[in-house]
């Protein structure tokens, strides 16, 4: 497996990261102050500044990393007392504090001696105990009726095109937050529980392995795994085909990639895998208002040739990756790690695992406007809600069709 890094590893210690250095925009202080999340950094700076060992701030980090992520869980389900006015199934609370978390642990100067490395270690772990990918996994015994159950691993991502629109919101990470530890009953009658954890937009952190750290031994209990990311306007699309294919996209760090998505093992990597999901039963299902589409396009360089071609239909023998049906972003590659970890472990008949592209979250009309615009309106609540109730029904009729 390829190496861990955290968030900014590639920027000097002490030294903010690009995204945390949007944490001083009006925008993402007024989420943080609505949202009651304010006094997050804070805290943890409180209990770095206690801590007069490494032990003792490896303590910390995890404990207000993991309180982090359960806080923002609890909140978008309804648990614990609401603090400001942003509704509960916001997920831009925790994306913002989490970058204060990071920003305040980067800049500690403890009076003991701490390496860069030693630093390098608590980020890394701030990052998994935040984003809940240390507690992704599934209780032992039976489900709530008494029988046994399906295990469904969901994952979403943060915010991204920060510098577009600052006031932007994930559904797909609001949707890992309304769905985490949760329990459903399948389209087939069946229980079902849901455990689910939120990835970074940053192609370093893609390359360092975090996808196949996180769910290396997570699929081989699964029944079901789907990556969901944020797509197009006014639809869901389920991704037939992924690529092995990075675009150069700029991510939060602001940094491009354009290369063959790096593996372990390149000699036997694909240039595409698929998905496994029941594409065909979900997209005809009735899940929700937006419609769902079983997209089979992909961007290839034909065998022999040497410019990239849309086809249709998917990808022909030999051909060379430059898109998947979810682009060629960290939606596409998370989409392809995932089923390529699927393919290497040997699940490929077993496991149904693909990507899910959830509609664009849009504001209002008459609050489109950045520059002027509110961080919420009503519209975008009951847009994100409806986006959340639709992945969550089409997760019941993909468990209720493996």
């Amino acid at each position: 497996m390829l190496g861990t890094a955290p968030a900014g590893a590639a920027d000097v210690p002490g030294v903010a990261t690009v995204e945390e250095k949007r944490l001083e925009g009006a925008v993402p202080q007024e989420i943080l102050r609505r949202s009651g999340f304010d006094a997050v950094a804070p805290e943890f700076a409180k209990a770095l500044g206690a801590a007069d060992s490494y032990a003792e701030a490896w303590r910390a980090v995890d404990r207000h990393g993991s309180g982090l992520w359960r806080r923002a869980v609890d909140r978008a389900q309804g648990r614990g007392a609401v603090r400001g006015d942003l509704s509960r199934d916001d997920d831009r609370p925790l994306y913002w504090a989490r970058l204060g978390m990071t920003r305040e642990l980067r800049q500690w100067q403890p009076g003991f001696g701490l390496s860069e490395a030693a630093r390098t270690r608590l980020l890394d772990r701030l990052e998994q105990t935040s984003r809940g990918q240390d507690t992704l996994g599934f209780p032992r015994g039976k489900g709530p009726d008494g029988n046994g159950f399906k295990r469904i691993v969901l994952t979403g991502f943060d915010p991204f095109t920060l510098d577009r629109d600052i006031r932007i919101s994930n559904p797909s990470g609001a949707t890992a937050l309304a769905l985490d530890g949760t329990w459903i009953r399948t389209a087939d009658g069946g229980a079902a529980r849901i455990e689910t954890a939120v990835f970074p937009v940053r192609w370093t952190d893609f390359a360092a392995g975090t996808v196949e750290r996180t769910l290396r031994h997570r699929l081989p209990e699964a029944d079901l795994v789907t990556t969901v990311s944020q797509g197009r306007v006014g639809r869901f699309d389920i991704e037939r085909t992924n690529g092995a294919w990075r675009g150069g996209f700029p991510d939060n760090e602001n940094l491009s990639r354009t290369e063959t998505v790096p593996v372990t093992d390149p000699a036997s990597q694909p240039q595409w895998t698929s998905t496994t999901l029941p594409y065909a039963a979900i997209a005809a299902a009735r899940t929700g208002r937006f419609p769902v589409y079983d997209n089979t396009s992909v961007t290839e360089i034909p065998a022999g040739g040497t410019d990239p071609v849309v086809r249709p239909d998917g990808p022909t023998p030999g051909s060379t990756a430059r898109a998947g049906g979810g682009g060629n972003y960290l939606s596409n590659e998370i989409a392809y790690r995932a089923t390529l970890l699927r393919d290497r472990l040997g699940l490929h008949e077993a496991l149904p695992a693909g990507h899910v592209h959830t509609p664009v979250l849009q504001f209002g009309t008459g609050n489109t406007d950045p520059a002027t615009g509110t961080v919420t309106d009503p519209d975008f609540v009951r847009n994100r809600l409806d986006i959340i109730a639709q992945v969550r029904a089409i997760v019941q009729v993909a468990a209720a069709n493996r």
